[in-house]
Parts: C-alpha cells; structure tokens; sequence
C-alpha cells in the first residue's frame, strides 16, 4: 500500500506534469468542437495550465535531481503535442492560417527528430534559448487566439494574431540554429 507521502512524491514528480500536458489534450479538443464564448475560454484555461506545466516539470526535476530519461524525450514532446493540437484546432475554425500551423508542427516534429539522433549520440538536448523565445511566444499566441472572442473591449484575437507573427519567427529561426549547430553530427 502507498503511503500518503509517497502518493504526494509521486504526484509531484515532473513527468507527471509532464504526463497532464498529455492529458488534458483531448479536453482541450472535446471543447473547441464547441466554439462559443464559454467553451473556448475554458479550452485556453485548460492550455494555459498546461502550458505552466512545462515550466514547473524542468523547475522541479532541476531543483530535485530528478532528471530522467523519460522526462528528457517525453518533455518536448508533450509540449509540441500540446502546441500541435491546438493549432489544429484553430486552423479548423479558420482563426489560424493553415500554413503558419504547418510550419510550426513540420518545426516542432524535425526538431524532435534531431534531438533523438542527439540522444543517441550522447549529446546534451537542453532547449536553447531561442527554443525558449520559440515557446514562449506560441504560448502567448496561442492562449488569446483560443480564448478568441472578445471580453471586457479586448480583442484577444487580434493579440493573438499578432503574437503569433513572432511566434512564426522564432520558430523558424530556432528551429535554422538547431539544425545549423548540429549539422556536423547529421553528417558523421
């Protein structure tokens, strides 16, 4: 039988944050095949926890010593699930250009790729700090342009339209020095 405190370690073990980033995706999706007012606010609260998952899940593997193997690939990828997923979404209700998603999941997925073939060869995957720009702005963008309808004169659309022109650059752009960086291991 787990003890109490057990259960709370285990809980507050960052692949389980990792693990609810996964998680809440299909709820996130059930809510946006609903777009009204209610439902998308709900959708960009639920990604939003989501999104803060990502920070807390490295905070704590960092600050506890908890870092795995499973945590190293398994982090990333819930993210790009998470950012995937809701661009999806959007391009479905026409509230994002189809293009721009393609061109951040193609990033997200080639990237993913890369650092596989980095772990194999023993090298550090650690974001960089232009990943990070990358992440930040497509969370920024994406939570206005899921909750999408105006609230208090806000056009949250518009705000996340606009963020999400910088979300583009800094996802190409990172996902250039990525490969720019790493191209002498693709080759050997």
């Amino acid at each position: 039988m787990l003890s109490r405190r057990k259960i709370k370690e285990d809980l507050s073990h960052p692949n389980s944050l990792t693990l609810y980033r996964i998680l809440v995706i299909p709820a996130i999706v059930i809510l946006l095949f609903f777009p009204n007012r209610f439902f998308t606010f709900l959708s960009a609260l639920i990604f939003s926890t989501g999104a803060i998952t990502d920070w807390l899940d490295g905070f704590y593997a960092r600050r506890r010593g908890l870092v795995s193997n499973f945590g190293k690939i398994m982090d990333p990828i819930a993210d790009k699930l998470l950012v995937s997923s809701a661009c999806i979404m959007l391009v479905s209700h026409g509230w994002v250009e189809g293009w721009i998603a393609c061109t951040i999941i193609a990033r997200e997925i080639a990237v993913t790729g890369l650092r596989n073939i980095l772990i194999e060869k023993g090298k550090d995957v650690s974001a960089s700090t232009l990943g990070k720009y990358k992440t930040g702005f497509q969370i920024g963008a994406l939570i206005p342009l899921l909750i999408h309808y105006p609230y208090f004169g806000i056009d949250f659309h518009a705000i996340g339209s606009a963020l999400l022109w910088g979300a583009l650059l800094f996802t190409v752009w990172s996902g250039a020095d990525y490969f720019i960086r790493f191209r002498k291991l693709l080759t050997s």
